[in-house]
């Protein structure tokens, strides 16, 4: 393989890597499952967290609760954090 032919195959690749880049092929069905997740994994963690700390504590069912609401808040914040990120 000569010079040119490498220099032009990576030219080629090159414009194809920009074209990929400036038009990313997510679905909005792709999106919208990983803001729902996102949600849901902070939820049942803080609950998690709350249901152990309650049986460690034997507070039942006051940490569960609080934590639960603490991962409803941590999962509002990080579905609006990634969505400010994919509107970009």
């Amino acid at each position: 393989m000569g010079k040119e032919q490498l220099k032009d195959r990576l030219k080629n690749a090159r414009k194809k890597l920009k074209i990929e880049k400036e038009n990313p092929q997510t679905s909005n069905i792709g999106q919208a499952f990983k803001l729902s997740t996102e949600l849901v994994a902070a939820v049942l963690v803080g609950t998690i967290i709350g249901f152990i700390l309650d049986n460690w504590f034997d507070t039942k069912p006051w940490l569960i609760i609080i934590f639960f609401f603490v991962g409803v808040v941590a999962g509002i914040l990080n579905v609006i954090r990634s969505a400010k990120k994919l509107q970009n």
